[in-house]
C-alpha cells in the first residue's frame, strides 16, 4: 500500500532532488499508451488483469492520481505533449487522419517541438511507434526533432500484424518505408530494445518516446494471450478478455524494455515516465475505474490517465501525490531535471519539485481541454472544459446545454449544479470562449498546394 504524498506536504527525510549536472544528465523515457483506462492495470484496481511489469514501475517511483490528457483522443494529447503547449496553440485541436475532409489537424511548421531542443541540448532524440502527428513533409518525426524514428507515422493499425491504414503503409524506419512481419506491439518493444542496446556506453543521453499502439482499437492481441486471460478468469466476457489481453501484451513488452534498461546499465540515471494519451473506450471493455464516461468525453473518464515517473536514488518509491499536472508538462519537468532551457513560451509546467517531495503551488490556475471533430455527433464544433478545482465546466456536446460539477464534492460527476450556480458557469465559459479564440487564430488545416 503506497503512501500518500499530498502535494502541499514536504516529507522529511527524502533526498533533495536537484537539476543534473552536466556529465551526468539523465537519460529520458517516456512511455505512451494509447487508449488505456484509468483503472485497467492490477495496480491501479483492475481485478481482472495481471500487468506485473507496469505494477512494479508504479512502485518504484511516484503515481500521479490526478494527472490528465490535454484531450480525450489521439493527436491533440500527442502534439501537447510533444510541444509543452495547449494542442488548439500549436495547430492540433482534432485527430489528424489519412482523408483531409476527415482531417482535424496540422502541426504547425513554425512550432518548435521540445525533442528538438533536446537534440540542440546534445541529447539523441528517437520515436519508436505511434507519430500520428503528419503523414509527410514537414511533419514527419525526422524533420520535426527526433533524429531516429522507427515506427508508424499514421493514426490506428486497421491490423496488428499487417500494419495498414486504408491501405496504406505508414510505417517507416528514419526516412524509408519498411514493411515488418509481426504484431505492432512486439516490433515496437523489439526496436526500442534494439536502440536503447545502441546507445549502451554512450555519452551522448537520449530522449526515447515509445508510444504503443496498443490498446487502442482493433483490439486484436495475439491469440496465445486472449487463450491465457480465458483460461483465467472464470465468467469473462470475450470483449473483455480481448481488451485484457491486449493490455497484458503490452505490459510484457514494456517489462522487457525496462529490462534492457537494466542490462545495458542506463536503468540507475534514466528517467521514466508512464501515461496514456486519453481514458479508455467504453465500447471495447475498457474500464476507467469510478470516473464517468471514456475515452472521446471531456468527462473525466475521458481526460484522467493513470501516470507515474521514476527515476532511481531521486524519487521516493512506492509514494502517491494528488498533485495535478498535464500531458504538455512531461517535458518542461524533465528538461527541468535535465537543466535543458526552454527559450520560447509555452503553457507547459515543471513539476519536478513535487518529484522531490517538496511543496509545490498548482501548475495554473485553470485547466482547459479542447477537442475538434467532425461528424454527426460533433457537427465540426468543439467540446470542451475547463477545470478551476473544484469547479469544473464542461460542453460535451454541441447539441447540449453547459454542465458544471464540484469534483472535490462529486468526483463521478453526477450533480449538475448549472442551473444554481450560474455565477460559476458565466466566470469559466467566459474563460473557455478566451481560450478557444485564442486558439482559433491558429490555422489547423494544410495549406493548399
Amino acid at each position: 500500500m503506497r503512501p500518500l504524498l499530498y502535494a502541499f506536504l514536504l516529507l522529511p527525510g527524502l533526498q533533495s532532488l536537484l537539476p543534473a549536472t552536466e556529465p551526468d544528465r539523465p537519460n529520458m523515457l517516456v512511455i505512451l499508451a494509447d487508449d488505456l483506462g484509468y483503472g485497467d492495470l492490477a495496480c491501479r484496481g483492475a481485478k481482472d488483469m495481471r500487468t506485473p511489469n507496469l505494477d512494479r514501475l508504479f512502485d518504484q517511483g511516484m503515481e500521479f492520481t490526478n494527472f490528465y490528457a490535454n484531450c480525450p483522443v489521439c493527436s491533440p494529447t500527442r502534439a501537447a505533449l510533444l510541444s509543452g503547449r495547449y494542442q488548439e496553440q500549436v495547430g492540433v485541436p482534432g485527430v489528424i487522419r489519412t482523408h483531409p475532409a476527415n482531417s482535424w489537424g496540422y502541426l504547425s511548421p513554425k512550432v518548435t517541438l521540445l525533442p528538438g531542443i533536446a537534440r540542440e541540448s546534445g541529447y539523441h532524440t528517437a520515436i519508436v511507434g505511434k507519430w500520428h502527428l503528419g503523414l509527410d513533409s514537414p511533419n514527419t518525426p525526422i524533420e520535426r526533432g527526433f533524429d531516429h524514428l522507427h515506427g508508424f507515422l499514421g493514426d490506428m493499425m486497421d491490423d496488428y500484424y499487417n500494419h495498414r491504414r486504408h491501405g496504406n503503409n505508414y510505417m517507416y524506419h528514419d526516412g524509408h518505408e519498411i514493411d515488418p512481419k509481426g504484431h505492432a506491439t512486439d516490433l515496437f518493444t523489439r526496436w526500442s530494445v534494439d536502440y536503447l542496446r545502441s546507445r549502451k556506453g554512450k555519452e551522448e543521453p537520449f530522449l526515447l518516446y515509445l508510444a504503443y499502439n496498443a490498446p487502442h482499437t482493433p483490439i486484436q492481441p495475439p491469440k496465445d494471450w486472449e487463450q491465457k486471460v480465458l483460461m483465467r478468469e472464470s465468467g469473462i466476457t470475450p470483449k473483455r478478455a480481448k481488451l485484457v489481453a491486449l493490455i497484458e501484451h503490452m505490459d510484457d513488452g514494456i517489462g522487457r524494455v525496462l529490462s534492457a534498461l537494466n542490462r545495458n546499465g542506463q536503468s540507475e540515471n534514466t528517467i521514466v515516465v508512464f501515461t496514456s494519451d486519453n481514458g479508455g473506450q467504453l465500447s471495447v471493455g475498457a474500464d476507467n475505474g469510478p470516473l464517468r464516461d471514456g475515452k472521446q468525453s471531456v468527462y473525466e473518464g475521458g481526460l484522467k490517465v493513470p501516470t507515474a515517473v521514476v527515476w532511481p536514488g531521486k524519487i521516493a518509491p512506492d509514494t502517491q501525490t494528488t498533485f495535478t499536472g498535464m500531458s504538455m508538462d512531461i517535458l518542461p519537468t524533465l528538461f527541468d531535471a535535465a537543466r535543458i532551457t526552454i527559450k520560447h513560451p509555452i503553457e507547459g509546467r515543471s513539476f519536478l519539485p513535487v518529484l522531490s517531495g517538496t511543496k509545490q503551488e498548482p501548475l495554473r490556475p485553470q485547466m482547459f481541454f479542447c477537442r475538434r471533430e467532425g461528424g454527426l455527433r460533433y457537427g465540426g464544433k468543439t467540446i470542451e472544459a475547463v477545470i478551476e478545482f473544484p469547479w469544473k465546466l464542461l460542453h460535451n456536446s454541441p447539441w447540449e446545454p453547459l454542465e458544471l460539477y464540484n469534483l472535490q464534492a462529486d468526483p463521478q460527476e453526477q450533480d449538475n449544479l448549472a442551473g444554481t450556480n450560474k455565477g460559476m458557469v458565466n466566470r469559466l465559459n467566459t474563460a473557455i470562449r478566451l481560450q478557444l479564440q485564442k486558439g482559433g487564430q491558429v490555422p489547423w488545416q494544410r495549406p493548399a498546394d
